[in-house]
């Protein structure tokens, strides 16, 4: 068993025989604990055959285990106050939850027994399937989540498992059967795809030693990570309308891809992406679309670096008569960032604004948990939340612009709308 240990923070970090991480934070702000176990168990991970299924298994996996009924576990959840939640990125398929202080070991026994024994009642089933299809069907009237997912299947083409709708498709989701969901909880809920974080008012070694307790006797199973394939920047602009006549927005969604998060320039194109659409009311997206120009109800960017090239993504929901306008002033901001750069106040301001939100971002044992599962998810260290401040600070006005002009391209852009809209 290997221990670490650092400052900061200072998690415990063990690994237990049976390739199970568990990594511990004592904290003392409220009598609570946050629990997070996070498996190698998301929507990448879904066969071609059955798109959907992870969502799927997010959706049904607390719902009986081979000694709880979905009522015995409704009842012990809702007896403590306790709501069980589940996530499912990319990669990871999460479940967490806080507690009382007092009940941390019952519900600790409670969450691995979900995880490690689901048994996925037939009638639980049925009753999910009907609502992940009508959630999919709510999606394919949703002009913003139609112009996201066209933008991703532009972005990370030819059976990417980052342009895979989550969801999947009404057709995939009828044909799931039980036996596909317990063959895919069998693959990727073992003890080497799990890092489960405690984080809140226990004792490190009393929580070490429960977590040990709980998960020891599961045997080891080996359990690949999915490596996704790179993805080559695209030569040429590409653009999709999705027609949508029956709304009165439209949604543009307009995106590159960019880098991995392993990548050293990360820091770097965070800042850069912070600047173009992230600061105060929407960096400078939102000062020229939304104040200046009255043109968009939202605009922003986003950058979601991944274990592949992630995508920055900018979204903007407008009135259809000004879906040209709007993509002409995008090209504009995107163009000036790239050619001229950014200004060494703006990036001093967003320094200020991403290094002075991390002790916001570390005030609660959630927030914690997040940020320990990112860490050990990408490799980061313990140690990542010291070096954080540093990481950010030492990037140079010359080091964005080079990032800008690197992929702020609009000649390389992938352009969707979705709505009322003729192109």
């Amino acid at each position: 068993m290997t221990t670490l240990t650092t400052r900061g923070l200072a998690p415990v970090r063990e690994v237990l025989p049976n390739g199970a991480v568990v990594i511990v934070k004592e904290t003392a702000t409220r009598p609570a604990v946050t629990l997070s176990a996070a498996f190698q168990a998301g929507s990448a991970y879904d066969p071609d055959q059955h798109l959907g299924l992870a969502h799927f298994v997010s959706r049904v996996i607390d719902r009986g285990t081979t000694v709880r009924s979905a009522d015995d576990i409704a009842d012990q959840l809702d007896n403590r106050g306790v709501t069980l939640s589940l996530g499912l990125t990319r990669h990871v398929l999460t479940l967490s939850c806080t507690c009382l202080a007092e009940d941390f070991q019952p519900v600790l026994d409670l969450v691995v027994d979900i995880a490690r024994n689901a048994s996925f009642p037939e009638e639980e089933i049925a009753k999910r399937r009907g609502e992940i299809i009508t959630g999919i069907r709510q999606d394919e009237d949703n002009p913003a989540i139609r112009a996201t997912e066209a933008l991703m299947q532009m972005l990370y083409p030819d059976a990417h498992p980052y342009g895979r709708k989550p969801k999947g498709s009404v057709e995939h989701v009828e044909s799931i059967q039980r036996a596909d969901l317990l063959s895919f909880h069998r693959d990727r809920f073992t003890p080497s795809s799990l890092s489960l974080a405690i984080v809140g008012d226990v004792e490190t070694e009393r929580a070490t030693s429960e977590a040990v307790r709980a998960l020891a006797d599961w045997p080891a199973t080996p359990t690949p990570r999915l490596v996704p394939p790179s993805v080559p920047r695209p030569s040429t602009r590409r653009r999709l309308v999705i027609q949508m006549m029956n709304k009165v927005q439209a949604d543009i969604a307009y995106g590159f891809t960019t880098i991995t998060r392993l990548d050293p320039k990360y820091y770097t194109y965070w800042l850069m992406n912070n600047v173009l659409g992230q600061y105060a009311l929407g960096g400078r997206l939102g000062d020229s679309i939304r104040e200046r120009q009255g043109m968009a109800y939202y605009v922003f960017s986003s950058f979601d670096a991944n274990l592949a090239e992630g995508p920055l993504v900018i979204r903007a929901g407008v009135n259809p008569s000004n879906v040209d306008r709007a993509i002409a002033s995008i090209d504009e901001e995107i163009d000036r960032m790239a050619t001229q750069g950014i200004t060494a106040r703006e990036l001093r301001d967003s320094k200020q604004y991403l290094i002075g939100s991390l002790p916001r971002m570390l005030e609660t044992n959630t927030g914690i948990a997040t940020f320990l599962q990112t860490a050990e998810h990408f490799g980061l260290g313990l140690d990542h939340d010291l070096r954080l401040p540093d990481l950010l600070g030492s990037v140079t006005l010359d080091e964005v612009n080079s990032a800008a002009r690197a992929v702020l391209a609009r000649e390389h852009a992938a352009v969707v709308v979705a709505g009322p809209y003729a192109d």
